[in-house]
Parts: structure tokens; sequence; C-alpha cells
């Protein structure tokens, strides 16, 4: 049997996207990832699907499993030809016990790798705006563990060496001796007017910092009931805080969203939240799959030279469209001669991505708009082409009707619900854990409320800000007895992003 490798990886501080490149490449081709407490979960996505997944972390002292028996797995599974991926939060040889496990993998004669991560005492210290070095201030800088081993005989920290002579003092995993790590730097020479900044949480949405003096700030940390995971910064550099932070004044800062999109579209909106300072919390009630069958759109392009206008209605209608043209091996060309309507500037870019030209992109999504864009007037005779979910309003086709237009409604694709996490979410919006959620089509209301009991949504939702993209998302809410807060004038993602944000500078 082929021995195995294992990977000690370093998964940074918190914020996914302080993984290296490396670190995301090994966790991809993992038979088997075995990750800590502090290592974000959202890593797990980068495995892959037949990927064994084991969580080993510890709470407060509490283990899912003791060292000792993580050391077993690990060379249990490396023996059996496994490639393993060992997550562990910041660094995995700064304070991460990677060395002791590094140490049995070699006894054990496996093969081994360490791919460095960001430490937290580094990151956590740079989103509180502190650089633990400045020319003004100090140009050394330690690391010391707050909680020794308690087993130890005496202790490995020389008091007397760091409280005066290192000017940025780390300490990680100190919270619960925070008084006495504070007694003894003062007790060894340490001025108690010396800056200290606690950074709990460091790199992620729930990033809280503290800040006080060595004197008060044990007592300022009971006051406020400040918890672990954090670290503690000692130090003049802690005095530039006020002037450099910087993450957690970003307007969404500590704000949770939920996101109902589609799984494949709602990673360009967590990201415009995400850098709005918000976490988004992905809740997809809603998936685009293929229709049943193609007859209806198969018909549609082999009579594609008799319409005069094709009306893209959604990304999707364009992305499913040009599949099918592609299966009878045809391609943009045969929209020659028809003029081309998008709903929304997102489908109007999907369309002119591919080389074609959009004559006409209406103010509104309402069928008033549309057929105003069109020429109230021009619509007699006319052929219309709407290719477009296979459930969805009636209005537009309608009206084209009335008009003396004709018009083939073809289902590109069908919109279908997703098993997803409704317990998980109901927990948080029970416990005032989100403050947003967004709706970004008639579909994702519909089917968000459809995952709860009746009536239980609406109710959930009461202290919530419900953030639709649009009028017609906003009254499909209103007749499910949920009130929209906060919806853009122009119904893109970027324009709600913004919405959103100008709802809680407010």
């Amino acid at each position: 049997m082929t021995q195995g490798k294992v990977y000690l990886i370093g998964a940074g501080p918190g914020d996914p996207g302080l993984i290296t490149v490396k670190a995301a490449e090994c966790i991809k081709g993992a038979d088997v990832v075995v990750y800590d407490y502090l290592a974000n979960k959202k890593f797990l996505e980068y495995a892959r699907e037949k990927a064994e997944i084991i969580y080993v972390g510890k709470i407060g002292g509490a283990h899912t499993l003791p060292q000792d028996k993580i050391n077993e797995l690990i060379i249990e599974k490396a023996k059996k030809g496994k490639i393993i991926a060992r997550l562990k939060g910041g660094d995995p040889f700064i304070f991460g016990r990677g060395g002791e496990e590094a140490e049995e993998i070699v006894a054990a004669g496996i093969d081994f790798e360490v791919i460095p991560g960001v430490t937290a005492g580094v990151a956590a210290a740079a989103y509180a705006g502190i650089p633990l070095t400045h020319r003004d201030f100090t140009t050394t800088v330690a690391f010391i563990t707050g909680h020794e081993d308690p087993t130890k005989d005496e202790s490995n920290i020389y008091w007397d060496k760091i409280s005066t002579g290192i000017g940025t003092l780390v300490f990680y995993m100190g919270i619960g001796n925070l008084e006495p790590n504070m007694k003894k730097l003062m007790e060894n020479g340490r001025s108690p007017d010396t800056p200290v900044a606690l950074i709990r949480w460091g790199t992620t949405s729930q990033q809280e910092t503290l800040v006080g003096t060595i004197a008060d700030i044990a007592e300022k940390a009971k006051k406020a009931n400040f918890k672990a995971p954090a670290i503690t910064v000692v130090g003049g550099v802690v005095s530039l805080r006020n002037k450099l932070r910087w993450f957690d004044e970003r307007p969404l800062f500590g704000k949770r969203v939920i996101v109902t999109r589609s799984r494949e579209q709602a990673s360009d909106f967590s990201v415009l939240l995400e850098k709005n300072g918000a976490e988004p919390i992905e809740f997809p009630t809603i998936e685009t799959v293929r229709p049943k069958d193609w007859k209806e759109i198969d018909r549609a392009i082999k009579n594609l030279p008799k319409y005069d206008w094709a009306i893209f209605t959604s990304v999707n209608g364009v992305k499913y469209f040009v599949e099918r043209l592609k299966k009878f091996d045809k391609d943009i060309r045969e929209l020659k001669g028809i003029k081309i309507c998008a709903i929304g500037p997102a489908t109007a870019k999907a369309i002119e991505d591919l080389g074609i030209k959009v004559d006409l992109v209406p103010k509104e999504y309402r069928a008033e708009s549309i057929i105003a864009g069109l020429g109230k007037n021009k619509i007699k005779g006319k052929r219309f082409l709407l290719p477009r979910a296979l459930k969805a309003r009636e209005v537009l086709p309608e009206e084209i009707k009335r008009l003396g237009g004709k018009v083939d409604v073809v289902s590109a694709y069908r919109t279908i619900k997703p098993k997803e996490k409704t317990d998980e979410i109901r927990k948080m919006l029970e416990e005032k854990k989100i403050d947003v959620v967004t709706f970004t089509s008639s579909s994702t209301v519909e089917n968000f409320v459809s995952m709860f009991k009746k009536g239980e949504a609406a109710g959930l939702l009461q202290d919530v800000a419900v953030a639709s993209i649009g009028p017609i998302t906003r009254d499909t809410a209103s007749t499910l007895g949920i009130k929209t807060n906060i919806m853009p004038e122009k119904y893109t993602i970027p324009a709600l992003t913004e919405a959103i944000v100008q709802y809680f500078k407010k």
C-alpha cells in the first residue's frame, strides 16, 4: 500500500481570505481534512465532495479528542495511504502544537509538510489598527503564551527580561490569566500606564477590541465580560489604534446578512457585503436547474429567424439559452437580425459579454416600462421570444398579446427549492443574531417562507431589516406578511448592497 502524507496547515486567524494559496490547494487534494475549533469552517468548501471531514477542536479546555488521540488518528489515516490536510488555526508552529504533531508523524515514518499560516498575533493586531513594530515606538516584539502548561515545575517565561526588554508583547490565550500576567509585568518594572489591547475573534465580523493600561485592563475585561478566544497586545503601539483603526470602521461591521440567492449566484453578493464589513450567511432558497425537457426552447431555436425580438429576463435565461444553442452546434450568430431586450444591467452584461449588442434595457422590470421601451405602437404584428423560468409572472406576455404582438414563452430553466439549513437559520433569528435578510426575486421570498411553518417566517423577521431588490419582490413579500425596510432605486446587487449600507448609516 502507498504511504500517505500529512500536511500541517496554518488556516490563518479567521478571515477566510487570509488562507494561503498553497493551503487551499492542499485541502482540495486531501482525502481527509482534520480541523480545529479556530479554523474557519468556510475552508471546508475547498474539500472534495468525497473527502472525510473530521472535527477535533476544543473549547475552553473541553476536548473533542485529546491531543494524543489526534496524533493517533492522523497517523492511522496516513498509514492507510490517505492524504491528510491537518487544519490548525493561525500558524501550526506558533502555539499550535504543530511541532508535537510533527514529531509524532516523523516517529511513525510518515512523510509530511508544514504550510505556514498568518498567525493571530500579527493579523488580529493589524485588523485592530495596531502595528506591532513602529520606528517611533519599538523595533522588538515577542510572542508569549498567556497560559503556560500548569503541569510545569517552573515557568519558561523570563518575566524580568521581557517586561522591560521587549517593546511589544503579544500574549496568546491569556484572558484567563490576564490579571496575574499584568501584575508580573508591573512587578518586573513595566510601567502601569503602558497601553494594552485585548482583541477577541480577530479578523472576523465578531471582532471586539478593548483598550486600557496594564494597571486597569483586567478590571475592564471583567466589567465587559470579555472572554476567549483573544490575544493581548502590550506596548506603546496600542496608542496608534484610534488613528489607524479600519476594520471595525466599515459601515456594515458586525452585521449578519442572510443571502437567499442561489448558491452559484450568491458569491458576488457575499463579496460586496464582506467588503463593507458584514458577515454574509448564505442560505440559498432557490436553485436553477434545466427544464424537464427542452421541447419548447428547441422548437424556438429551430425557428429563430421568424422572431423580431428576444426578451431575456435574467442571467439564467441567457445561460441556458446559449447552452442549448451549442447543443445544436449553433452560436450567437443565429441571433442576427433579432433585436435584444435585457431586463436589468446584470442580464444586459451577460448578453454583451457574448459579443451581442443589447437594443433595450428598460428602466424598470415592470410590464409598463418594457412595453414603453419596445414602443407601444410597434408591437402589433411583431413576434417575440421570451426564454425564462418555467414558473414566472404572466403580465408581460399578456400585455404583448393585448397590443397585437405574438409571443412564445419558452421554458429555459426551472427554479426549485434546495434542501437547506432551516433549523440553523431559525435558531439564529430566534436568538436575534441576524440583522438583515435579503431577497433578490419573488421566488427567493416565496421559498424562504415555505421553508418554515405557516406564518412563522413573518414573525421571525419582525425585528430584522428586510432588503428587497425591487418593487415586484417587495410586493411579493408584502402579500406574505413581510415588510420591506430597504429597497434600492436601481434593481441591481451593487445598488442593493449600497442601500443596506445607507440604511445602517442612518
